[in-house]
């Protein structure tokens, strides 16, 4: 499919006019009136989708007390049902058919909190995620859509944060955050290096987000907690998964990646020499620490895309 640069390029190398090139943009590049009829209907299925299912959780919040127990189950089931076998229906779309399948995720999650909340089963929060997770686990494999693989992703990394606040007592903050970093890039590794299946570039840019996020809060945990394994582990799976993903990142001309590393380095560093210091006249030292450290890499990044343009 011809883009924008091989446009450019075309233009750069040859002798077609501006009007051709402007024709070409228009052809290939541009959004024409099918493109915008297809986004406008793509995002007001989604808002629409996204406002029923929250005035379904605010109508029974608003309505539990005056709502018989029976009714409750009752209308949430029938709703779930009735979602469910919708996205059976032969005669929608495709995209139709994952995104009601998306609902009825949902709606799986809002069913066990409503039961959990009728009954007291007692069960721990952990519990309930954790099932959620495990019942909508096949409807995540089979409509394969990027909203409902980034909820599962979200349910997994919720039920194992939960697990450790309220049972395994005895695992570190810096280890969960260890798991859940190792966790998420590899699902990230996964997802950006399948070819059959193109995810699509906010998918893998929130993933990155959240596996930098763990590892640098992981970080910052294992600065002020005593276990020394855990630490040098995630001091190692950083440098390790940041180069990696430098190298990878400066290959492919990926400026969002190289920037959040960035970032988290900055964080890092000020965060180790604080707490190597511990006093009060090393703030001064870290804020403008950071302030030359993002402005040196904002410099660097502008460097880059600059670069690249001209590359291509």
């Amino acid at each position: 499919m011809v883009n924008r640069k091989d446009i450019h390029i075309i233009n750069r190398n040859s002798t077609i006019s501006e009007k051709q090139v402007a024709k070409a943009l228009d052809e290939h590049v541009y959004s024409n009136k099918k493109s915008w009829q297809k986004f406008l209907k793509v995002f007001f299925i989604s808002l629409g989708l996204g406002f029923t299912l929250t005035g379904v959780i605010f109508f029974f919040a608003y309505n539990w007390a005056d709502l018989h127990k029976f009714v409750k189950i009752g209308l949430i089931s029938g709703l779930l049902i009735g979602t469910s076998l919708l996205a059976l229906w032969p005669q929608i779309n495709t995209f139709l058919r994952k995104i009601t399948i998306t609902g009825a995720s949902v709606l799986v999650g809002v069913l066990f909190a409503v039961y959990g909340q009728i009954y007291q089963t007692g069960a721990n929060a952990y519990d309930f995620f954790l099932a959620w997770t495990i019942f909508i686990s096949i409807w995540v494999v089979v409509s394969n859509f990027a909203p409902l693989w980034l909820l599962f992703i979200i349910l997994i990394n919720t039920t194992s944060i939960l697990y450790y606040q309220q049972v395994a007592n005895d695992w570190s903050e810096t280890l969960i955050c260890l798991l859940l970093f190792i966790f998420n890039t590899i699902v990230l590794i996964t997802s950006s290096s399948t070819k059959k299946i193109k995810s699509p570039d906010w998918f893998n840019n929130v993933l990155a987000l959240m596996a930098v996020s763990y590892a640098t809060i992981g970080f910052i945990f294992g600065l002020y907690e005593n276990d020394h394994l855990i630490f040098f582990l995630i001091l190692v799976f950083i440098l390790i998964i940041y180069s990696a993903g430098v190298l990878r990142d400066l290959k492919t001309k990926n400026i969002y990646n190289i920037s959040l590393i960035s970032l988290s380095l900055t964080i890092i560093i000020a965060a180790f020499m604080i707490k190597v210091t511990e006093s009060e006249q090393v703030l001064i030292l870290v804020s403008v620490f950071i302030i030359m450290s993002i402005s040196f890499s904002i410099k660097k990044m502008i460097d880059l895309q600059k670069k690249w343009k001209n590359e291509n």
